[in-house]
């Protein structure tokens, strides 16, 4: 059984009792040669040559390489010590040796060395994260090459830097055992024997633990650790939370201790809001995120304005693969002076009353997926009123005879009572670890809905799908620019973009369909601006952090909505490709106690400014 890597190596013997013999630790004159009387004291004779013994695989111009003792220079015992150990620190022997030989005009140096053996086998236990194959994959040390002492220390170093890099920190190689030409390298992964959660005194400890992403027997990852605390900072049940350690029973595992510190979940909330079109608002909302210490979700607010709206929601709003999240709801909207539109033209306004209430449900397809589903139940009450003269197609008085007629008017706007379900699949691609959005997130949805409008019925299918993508570009941006700007590894510059490409089947009644224009959508627009069956949606944004609290932001904006011929009516918009509303932008973004405050300038139809809080997506 040869020595484990660490222990020192044999000595090569000698015949020369004068060689000084190099451990393979620490290269040194052995005890016994020190106390020798036959150890010369070369300072006159003059280096003839040097040569090496005992190497089969590596050659000796490469061991000779190292050495910095030069042929025609004295005899100098310590710098020969420190080449014989120069030449042990290449990592090819298990020992190294050297002598020195009278000649007629000098000395000739010999270097004796014993090879390591070559390597026959590499073996991993312990290793459960990673396959041993993907181990062997990371080494430069093959079977059928020379052992390499200092070759195979940066393997190893190579391996603890994968764990560490996935967050396996705790992990590490315990130990490498070496036996003849097979060697087996030891790797411990600690485990987490215990999660403890305390300081909860109105959370319930499983609610707790819904958000926890470590799990009690799995091996540590201080990235799911640190996600694990973000979640429970983030979802507003605390105030604090500290993390501890302690040793388990048996010593490579890890005892998780989580105190938390419950705040308060009922808040008071006050915003304001402003569009060109609907002028300012404001109101109130109370939220309280932890009902009975359960994750339960109370939302009661309202907000004043030409948009007036109340409304009522109730929802444990976790989602697993075993916890259905669920949301209950009710509402009341009116909105003044909404513009209608008919073949692109503006024809008056109009004010919508519109009173509903809905419940919701969904799941996670497993616990950890990416995936979900969620399904919405809607009932809501539509009722409208003329809030100005309205005229025709030509701008002349509105009359019975008219292209379209009052009656037309009046029943497109669709005052009635409305029926959907409303399917949502989604797929979750963001990364949790990070403080900022990074990943994409999509979402298919597929609405049936059903009308009963001035005594007509009417039914119908919509089906729109959406992707957003947010992109680090900070790095990017930096190569073609001398900026520092957006650098912060915390908050760098991203590109974020959402596009929205939906259609419909069937009689789809004016209040259902699709809307583009405003502040949530296509800015620099009117309120729903463009309405139809069909619609397409594209927002493109730079955002650049300039100061902690403070970030700009570039955009641009393009979308459309098609209405389709109705009962021979001339209902239709122009086709696809034509006349798409198009607004590019910019903006700012300030964070304040209030939340992230958004002020955005656009030049589409006309030149608007859209003042809310948080991002558009």
């Amino acid at each position: 059984m040869c020595p484990s890597l660490g222990h020192a190596a044999e000595t090569v013997s000698s015949d020369n009792k004068e060689a000084v013999a190099v451990s393979a630790d620490k290269a040194s004159l052995s005890s016994d040669e020190l106390n020798s009387e036959k150890v010369p004291v070369l300072t006159g004779p003059k280096i003839l040559s040097f040569d090496v013994v005992g190497n089969k695989a590596v050659v000796s111009e490469h061991i000779l390489s190292v050495i910095a003792s030069k042929v025609g220079e004295p005899v100098d015992e310590e710098k020969l010590r420190k080449d014989a150990e120069a030449i042990f620190e290449l990592g090819f022997f298990v020992a190294t040796d050297y002598k020195v030989t009278d000649g007629e005009d000098g000395v000739k140096v010999t270097f004796q060395v014993q090879e390591n053996p070559v390597v026959g086998s590499i073996n991993f236990k312990g290793n459960t994260i990673y396959s041993s194959e993907k181990l062997t994959e990371m080494l430069f040390t093959k079977p059928g090459m020379i052992f390499n002492r200092t070759f195979f220390r940066n393997d190893l170093q190579r391996i603890k830097e994968k764990y560490q890099q996935d967050g396996y920190v705790m992990a590490n190689v315990a130990d490498v055992q070496i036996d003849g030409d097979a060697i087996t390298v030891i790797i411990v992964e600690p485990k987490i024997s215990q999660i403890v959660i305390q300081g909860n005194k109105i959370t319930k400890k499983h609610v707790v633990q819904r958000y926890l992403k470590i799990k009690e027997g799995e091996i540590f990852n201080s990235n799911k650790l640190r996600l694990t605390l973000n979640r429970l900072q983030g979802v507003g049940f605390f105030s604090d939370v500290n993390v501890n350690f302690e040793p388990g029973e048996n010593p490579e595992d890890v005892i998780i201790v989580i105190t938390v510190e419950e705040g308060r979940t009922g808040r008071l909330g006050f915003n304001v809001s402003y569009g060109t079109q609907s002028g300012f608002g404001g109101g109130l909302t109370y939220e309280n995120f932890n009902i009975a210490g359960k994750g339960l979700k109370l939302n009661v607010g309202f907000e004043l304005g030409d948009r007036q709206e109340y409304w009522l929601s109730f929802e444990q709003p976790y989602m697993s693969g075993k916890v259905t999240a669920w949301k209950i709801g009710a509402y009341k909207r009116a909105w003044d002076d909404l513009y209608y539109y008919y073949d692109n033209k503006e024809l008056g306004k109009y004010d919508r009353d519109k009173t509903g209430a809905y419940i919701g449900f969904g799941r996670k397809f497993k616990d950890e997926s990416k995936y979900n589903w969620y399904m919405t139940l809607d009932w809501h009450k539509v009722d409208n009123l003329e809030s100005s003269k309205w005229v025709d197609v030509n701008g002349n008085p509105i009359s019975d005879t008219s292209k379209p007629s009052k009656q037309d008017l009046l029943d497109d706007l669709g005052d009635g009572t409305y029926y959907s379900a409303l399917l949502s699949l989604r797929r979750l691609n963001i990364d949790e670890y990070l403080p900022y959005s990074k990943g994409d997130v999509e979402t298919i949805n597929l609405q049936y809905g059903k009308a009963e409008i001035e005594n007509t019925n009417y039914s119908y299918f919509k089906y729109w799908g959406e992707a957003k993508v947010y992109f680090p570009v900070d790095k990017l941006f930096k190569n073609f620019f001398e900026t520092s700007f957006g650098t912060n590894p915390e908050k760098p510059m991203m590109l974020a973009a959402r596009v929205m490409v939906g259609s419909s089947a069937g009689d789809v009644p004016y209040e259902e369909m699709y809307t583009i224009g405003g502040d949530t959508t296509l800015r620099g627009y009117k309120d729903e601006r463009f309405r139809g069956e069909d619609m397409l949606l594209g927002n493109f944004e730079l955002r650049i952090p300039l100061e902690k609290a403070f970030s700009f932001v570039v955009f641009y904006d393009v979308g459309r909505a098609w209405r389709k011929d109705k009962d021979g009516r001339t209902f239709s918009e122009p086709s696809w490709g034509n006349d798409i509303g198009t607004a590019p932008g910019f903006g700012v973004r300030i964070n304040t106690p209030l939340g992230n405050m958004r002020l955005d300038y656009a030049s589409g139809e006309e030149d608007k400014f859209h003042f809310g809080f948080g991002e558009l997506f």
